[in-house]
């Protein structure tokens, strides 16, 4: 798969709910091409996590 292929892929986990293998697409996307638009929708979908469930990152 190419990197847009891994971004679609990523945001229709993202959709559907399943945000660990969002982020897993996103950054198979932004190996395959740094300027991809998989690099703001990570940075997002972290903010996201951060914000919503702190304790995921600070057990």
């Amino acid at each position: 798969m190419d990197s847009q292929e891994y971004y679609r892929q990523g945001n229709e986990c993202r959709r559907r709910g399943d945000f660990g293998d969002a982020i897993n697409c996103y950054i198979k996307a932004i190996e395959l091409d740094p300027d991809s638009p998989a690099v703001e929708a990570k940075l997002m979908l972290e903010d996201i996590l951060n914000f919503y469930n702190k304790d995921a990152y600070n057990p």
